[in-house]
């Protein structure tokens, strides 16, 4: 019985926050433009052997056909390499602004929406009182902070 009373609960050394000095960088779409100049290398290659050695051993026109595909790649990583310039405390604000309440409990979520890919930060927040009066859903823009969709509602939830 005195070994149960002497444990002390507590969270192993590489989960406790307060050890860490790396601030956390949010994920950020730019990096995409890494694989769109090695795409566009490699389409322009490609591409360069189906038309200049498309009679020789070395290349026949399938190399055209497949330049062409990586140089679509390449275009659609450019077109999705979208800068995230908005963090999730900046998203918080501006949530907070647009709704007319201070959250107290939130979360946020890094989300990507639609076919360019587009960075958005989804927030989940109650209002600051006690008992939350208020519960809202907010995507925020995270390239130019415009709010593009919001839910708001009373609380449903009981507290007590």
């Amino acid at each position: 019985m005195a070994d149960e009373e002497e444990t002390i609960d507590s969270l192993p050394e590489d989960l406790e926050a307060s050890f860490s000095s790396e601030d956390y960088q949010i994920p950020n779409n730019d990096r995409r433009r890494v694989a769109g100049f090695l795409y566009l290398a490699v389409g322009v290659v490609t591409l360069g052997l189906g038309i200049f050695a498309s009679g020789s051993p070395l290349a026949n026109q399938g190399f055209t056909y497949a330049g062409i595909g990586v140089l679509c790649a390449a275009l659609y990583c450019f077109f999705a390499s979208a800068s995230t310039n908005i963090d999730e405390g900046q998203a918080l604000k501006l949530a907070e602004r647009d709704l007319g309440f201070t959250a107290g409990p939130s979360s946020a979520q890094m989300m990507w929406r639609g076919w360019g890919s587009k960075p958005v930060w989804r927030l989940l927040l109650y209002s600051q009182e006690p008992q939350p009066e208020y519960r809202a859903v907010v995507i925020v823009d995270a390239m130019n902070g415009q709010v593009l969709e919001k839910l708001v509602e009373e609380n449903p939830e009981d507290w007590s």
